[in-house]
């Protein structure tokens, strides 16, 4: 897979996980599009890193509302609430 491919497959995923999750990504690069847009794309970056991609797939294609982030994800600590 190409590398543009590799970030477009990247950013459809993290945007997948953010939706089933209920995680909001854009209103924070609304708010402050510098960091936001910098944050968005180190999500997409550190997803496009992933060894897992397909499984990752699998699973939003099977459940269109997850608790947390699975285990394997790179984003896993953007995408969960902080645990007190």
């Amino acid at each position: 897979m190409g590398l543009f491919s590799r970030i477009s497959q990247s950013a459809d995923l993290v945007h997948g996980m953010a939706a089933r999750l209920g995680a909001d990504v854009t209103n924070p690069i609304l708010r402050n599009p510098d960091q936001g847009a910098l944050d968005f794309r180190a999500m997409i970056l550190r997803c496009s890193a992933c060894t897992d991609q397909v499984g990752c797939a699998n699973l939003q294609a099977r459940c269109t509302h997850l608790e947390n982030a699975p285990a394997y994800c790179l984003n896993k600590a953007e995408f969960d609430p902080p645990t007190t």
